[in-house]
């Protein structure tokens, strides 16, 4: 979940779920976008069925337990054929976390300020996993992983929380602040991959943060603003 980097807010009339994003951000989805394969339906069908089959793997066993072919049995696919879609087993699991991401149901942020805003995507943020920790863990770990295709998804993923956390901020972004967001959320999740506490509490711990964050920015503009 790679940040994307801003530069200055852009600003349009309308409501502020249209309101654009970055340029940079626009660039790297587009990105993204552009390295999905074009499946037919019975193509994206088998994919489906390998990425349910790995969800499965991944919580009976966990991340060291799965593996590509396993998945592949599962799914009743032949091994083959699983890799011709996906190159290894981070590949495979970074795709599930992208579909449970992608598929989380969320509103756009209407809330009075900044800070209520926030913390209402980074309450969606925080729980989309918090069901299925052993399987949020092995995907975590996935993420890691060192393959183009783990990082072009990485990139998909930072590109829609970046998009989320900045649609949010609305008019009061500030490219450090939304940087800092991103990397707290980013934080937040990998320390929970990796045991330090549970996905559940994600959310009350990026509440905190977002609250020193916001509040501290807000004082600081204040004393400058000051004679």
């Amino acid at each position: 979940m790679t940040p994307v980097r801003t530069g200055a807010a852009a600003k349009t009339t309308g409501t502020r779920s249209t309101r654009p994003v970055s340029p940079a951000a626009e660039a790297r989805q587009a990105s993204a976008e552009a390295t999905r394969r074009h499946l037919s339906a019975r193509q994206a069908a088998v994919v489906a069925r390998l990425v349910d089959a790995a969800a499965v793997e991944a919580r009976e066993h966990g991340y060291e337990g799965l593996t590509v072919r396993k998945a592949a049995k599962r799914a009743a696919v032949a091994p083959a054929t699983a890799y011709t879609y996906f190159a290894s087993k981070d590949h495979l699991l970074a795709e599930v976390m992208w579909r449970r991401l992608h598929a989380a149901t969320v509103a756009d942020p209407n809330g009075a300020t900044a800070i209520d805003r926030v913390t209402a995507v980074l309450q969606d943020l925080g729980l989309f996993m918090a069901d299925d920790p052993a399987l949020a863990a092995a995907c975590t770990t996935a993420l890691l992983g060192p393959g183009p295709d783990v990082r072009r998804l990485r990139d998909r993923l930072g590109a829609h929380i970046h998009t989320r956390l900045a649609l949010a901020l609305g008019d009061d972004e500030d490219p450090v602040v939304l940087r800092t967001l991103e990397l707290a959320y980013i934080g937040a999740m990998l320390s929970a991959g990796m045991g330090h506490g549970s996905f559940a509490e994600v959310p009350a711990d990026l509440r905190d943060v977002a609250h020193l964050i916001l509040d501290t920015g807000t004082e600081a503009r204040v004393a400058s603003a000051t004679p």
